[in-house]
């Protein structure tokens, strides 16, 4: 690990990291909020994920979740604001990405980033004993259906998703008409965690108000509780009848936070800045990085 010192902060020890237990002992410190990235620890998933921890004498202080793919990758953030920024700083640096941070960590995420203005998000949760089931007429989805999925999605969030999701997860839609009007889905599923993540959830405008995303979000939800603990779904904070409709189910508000765009303001290579400073610092003082 590499030791780093800011005036007025900890020394902290800030390294990537591949170990799954450790990583796993810090996030379930809130494993409602961490939902997304204790499934990303599953096999599967982890090899698409970098890691980066800040530690204060043997103890972790923050994770930093980076999850591979086309820019912007999914950022997550957790942990105390020093840890955040120095691991943002050294470890985890991608150009631009969605972060997900609770509000409080946002200025560490700005200590590197420029931050992009943006609604905030509800995390909300259900359990077997909270869930309370929406019978309709609804009917699971499979991957021979991901054309009418992308079709109705390319009508809210411009959204291109491939067979595999729909085949290793859990989808459910309602047709009208032979045509799929609504639907709702799954992010991610880990069995080993018992998390399961709802999300892809749409219906198409002139459907809308009928309770279809409801009806939708309730058959992905029971079917999901068979094997999870826990799920979880992500919503705007301004789209009061999305939260009103999951209250319905039985989900509970855990946190808001934010998903926000960023991009990279600070130098491309890490300590550039400390080692100039050390060549242009007065002589007999010595410059910590």
């Amino acid at each position: 690990m590499t030791a780093v010192l800011h005036p007025f902060r900890r020394a902290l020890a800030v390294a990537e990291c591949a170990d799954r237990d450790a990583i796993r002992s810090f996030l379930e410190q809130d494993r409602t909020f961490s939902a997304y990235a204790l499934c990303d620890l599953d096999d599967r998933e982890f090899a698409r994920t970098r890691w980066g921890i800040a530690t204060h004498e043997g103890t972790a202080v923050a994770v930093v979740l980076e999850y591979a793919g086309l820019s912007p990758q999914p950022v997550f953030v957790l942990g105390e604001r020093d840890g955040i920024a120095e691991v943002l700083r050294r470890v985890i640096r991608p150009r631009v990405a969605y972060v997900a941070a609770l509000p409080d960590a946002l200025p560490a995420v700005s200590e590197s980033y420029r931050v992009d203005p943006g609604p905030q998000m509800v995390r909300m949760w259900v359990d077997r004993a909270a869930f309370r089931p929406y019978p309709s007429e609804v009917r699971r989805l499979y991957p021979g259906d991901v054309g009418d999925l992308n079709r109705l999605y390319q009508l809210g969030f411009t959204s291109w998703l491939p067979s595999s999701s729909v085949a290793e997860g859990v989808y459910y839609g309602i047709h009208v008409g032979g045509r799929l009007v609504a639907a709702a889905g799954t992010h991610v599923i880990s069995r080993a965690a018992g998390i399961g993540v709802v999300g892809n959830v749409m219906t198409a405008v002139e459907y809308r108000g009928r309770g279809y995303a409801k009806a939708t979000t309730a058959a992905v939800t029971a079917e999901l509780l068979r094997s999870c603990d826990l799920v979880v779904l992500n919503v705007r904070a301004d789209n009061p009848p999305a939260l009103a409709a999951y209250r319905a189910l039985g989900y509970v508000e855990h946190v808001r936070f934010e998903e926000r765009l960023i991009h990279r303001t600070a130098p491309a290579w890490p300590g550039v800045l400390a080692r100039l400073r050390g060549l242009f610092a007065p002589a007999g003082k010595e410059d910590l990085p």
